[in-house]
C-alpha cells in the first residue's frame, strides 16, 4: 500500500486534550469508495528494559482504562517536553520508575504501537551497565502507587506465556531485543 491508497478529503478535530487529539477523517481509496476513519493522535513514548546480573527491572501499576495493576517494562513521555531526545526520555524514565541509573542506553529500534487507529509509536532501549543501588525517586502523582522489581529473564519469559504480563509494548520490546541478539 502507498500513500496514495487512501486520500484525505476532510479532517476535522472531534477530542483533544493535553495528551492526545482523536480526529475523524473523511476520507477515498482508490476504488472510489468514501468513508471515514478515525485516528488517535499521541506523541512517541520511549520503553526501556533494564537489564543488570540476569535480571529484569519491571515495574507495576494500575492502568484505569482495564482496571486492573499489571507488570510491564518502564515506559513513558514527557508531555510537557515533547522535543526532549528519546535518549533523555528513557534515562529519566528509568530513574523515575525504578530508582535505577544506567551507564549504558542501548537504541534498540522504533516500533508503531497501533498503526491502525493511532499515530504514537515508541522507542526502544536497553539499559546496562545499572548501579546495583536503586535510588528513592520522587515520582509524579499519577505514579506514586508504581512497584518496581527484579525477576529472572526466565521469569519473565514465563509471566509472558502465563499471561501474566499482558502489556503488548513489553512483549514487542522483549522480543526485539531478544530478536536482535541483545537478549540471552
Amino acid at each position: 500500500m502507498n500513500s496514495k491508497d487512501i486520500i484525505c478529503i476532510d479532517r476535522k478535530s472531534v477530542y483533544e486534550n493535553r495528551w492526545m487529539r482523536v480526529r475523524e477523517d473523511r476520507i477515498r481509496r482508490t476504488s472510489g469508495a468514501t468513508g471515514i476513519y478515525g485516528v488517535v493522535e499521541k506523541p512517541d513514548f520511549v520503553v526501556i528494559a533494564p537489564i543488570h546480573n540476569g535480571v529484569i527491572y519491571l515495574v507495576e501499576q494500575y492502568r484505569y482504562p482495564v482496571e486492573a495493576r499489571y507488570w510491564e517494562l518502564p515506559q513513558g513521555s514527557w508531555e510537557n517536553n515533547n522535543d526532549a531526545e528519546p535518549h533523555e526520555v528513557a534515562a529519566g524514565e528509568l530513574h523515575e520508575e525504578t530508582g535505577l541509573c544506567a551507564q549504558t542506553l542501548t537504541y534498540v529500534g522504533h516500533l508503531f504501537l497501533a498503526y491502525g487507529f493511532c499515530t504514537q509509536g515508541y522507542h526502544v532501549f536497553l539499559a546496562t551497565d545499572i548501579s546495583d543501588a536503586q535510588v528513592e525517586c520522587e515520582r509524579d502523582q499519577t505514579e506514586k502507587d508504581l512497584v518496581a522489581k527484579a525477576f529472572k529473564i526466565a521469569e519473565v519469559e514465563k509471566m509472558i506465556v502465563d499471561g501474566v504480563i499482558k502489556d503488548a509494548t513489553t512483549i514487542a520490546a522483549l522480543s526485539l531485543i531478544k530478536q536482535k541478539g541483545l537478549l540471552s
